[in-house]
């Protein structure tokens, strides 16, 4: 299956981008689950090697909701991106309401030791309208 990232941010030559999936296998309206999976691939363009440290999360539902998340790394992991370096993941946010949105920022830290907060952008999660 061929993604198509609909929403970049770069920051300091660090691209993110993000491509958003609804899951109708996963989600359960009648019971007030909805679940999205992300892929995000994160593009070091800059001429310097810099390791993701951290994520910030703020995820919002329909009712206006906001759930902070924050932890190390991704999925498990802190990758170090060389220049011209990619890496890719895949993770997933469920909501008890069919729309919300998402956005955050990673924490970098450089060769130097020094941090760099990379934006990740906003998007939107929408479950497709459904008929009865």
């Amino acid at each position: 299956m061929k993604e198509l990232f609909q929403h970049t941010a770069i920051t300091d030559g660090i691209t993110v981008r993000v491509a958003v999936s609804f899951l109708p296998e996963q989600s359960h309206p009648e019971a007030g689950k909805w679940f999205w999976v992300y892929h995000i691939r994160l593009e070091n363009g800059s001429g310097e090697t810099v390791q993701l440290k951290s994520r910030h999360w703020r995820i919002t539902d329909a009712r206006g909701m906001v759930n902070l998340v924050e932890g190390e790394g991704v999925v498990g992991e802190t990758p170090v991106l060389q220049p011209g370096g990619t890496h890719d993941y895949v993770s997933g946010c469920p909501l008890t309401t069919p729309q919300g949105s998402m956005e955050g920022f990673f924490t970098f830290e450089r060769a130097d030791g020094t941090s760099l907060e990379v934006a990740i952008p906003y998007f939107p999660l929408a479950a497709p309208a459904t008929t009865n």
